[in-house]
């Protein structure tokens, strides 16, 4: 018998019976349909917004047709609680359907989030900033690392890894990656610069609609517009500058492109600390055993 999980092939492969310790204990019990209000939403759901015309365009199709698939739920007491289908659900209601069509199945709160994060992703693809809280909220809830997550949703481990990395950004920056006013080459950039000009760059990126090459050149070419970071020591305790152990080394715009081509690659802060023409140390900071796993990972390839 195949061991490896399956969440990764998709939501039919995790309600098709699939390892104990990941999917449903029990079979899955058809049913016809159960009235429209007995069903709650699912309170794991990860995507927050919906798109109101696609909405609209399913409830005219539920009119003539019906929902022809239906909806996975769970019990919950007397009333069902939504698993996948919450784009159908809410076009039903819309459409003023009474009942619909439901396969009730055994799930813990873990497999519901997990059924949810895999429809949501691997079909309507959530946003960035979405995909991000979610599996930082699966984390926290069960206790897990990414490793293992990127296991039981069949995802690249540094993929999660990047994507939660985006949460750290500047609230106003996350709301343009919501928005899609910035990609997430835009966003790895961001992540690899001052934060104290993270908002200036994704405002200039904006309004001169810098594609990600062309932001790279403008770091190239303004890099003192962006990047405000002292390049000199600061002791732990005080936060005041060490004194410098020789004349400082101007920085190139060859060693200025290679440092924020590092910054790119690596998705942090990169700093490249010149002692001399030919000596020097590249600085690359962690914040987490993850975020240095990660690291790790990237240079090890």
């Amino acid at each position: 018998m195949e061991k490896k999980t399956r969440l990764g092939r998709g939501l039919d492969a995790l309600l098709g019976g699939i390892d104990p310790g990941i999917g449903a204990g029990q079979p899955s019990v058809a049913q016809p349909e159960v009235p429209i209000e007995r069903i709650d939403n699912n309170p794991f759901q990860a995507r927050k917004t919906f798109d109101e015309d696609e909405i609209a365009s399913m409830a005219d199709s539920i009119r003539n047709s019906g929902v022809l698939q239906p909806l996975i739920v769970r019990k919950a007491g007397e009333r069902y609680q939504l698993i996948a289908g919450e784009r159908r659900l809410r076009a039903a209601r819309l459409a003023g359907l009474a009942a619909v069509p439901i396969r009730v199945v055994e799930f813990n709160d873990q497999q519901v989030m997990e059924a949810s994060l895999v429809e949501n992703i691997q079909r309507t693809d959530l946003n960035p900033i979405e995909k991000a809280h979610g599996f930082k909220e699966y984390l926290e809830r069960f206790h897990v690392t990414h490793d293992e997550l990127a296991r039981r949703l069949g995802q690249a481990r540094v993929s999660i890894t990047n994507l939660i990395m985006l949460l750290e950004l500047p609230g106003e920056i996350q709301d343009e990656i919501r928005r899609g006013q910035i990609t997430l080459g835009h966003a790895k950039i961001l992540k690899g610069i001052d934060r104290d000009r993270q908002l200036a760059l994704c405002k200039e990126i904006i309004a001169r609609g810098l594609s990600v090459h062309a932001t790279e050149a403008f770091l190239r070419h303004s890099p003192s517009e962006v990047v405000t970071e002292d390049r000199g020591h600061r002791t732990e305790d005080t936060g005041e500058k060490a004194a410098e152990p020789g004349p400082r080394v101007e920085m190139t715009a060859h060693v200025r492109s290679i440092e924020s081509e590092l910054r790119q690659k690596l998705a942090t802060r990169v700093e490249i600390r010149l002692r001399a023409e030919d000596r020097g140390q590249f600085v690359i900071p962690f914040e987490s055993n993850d975020d240095f796993e990660r690291v790790l990972e990237v240079l090890r390839k």
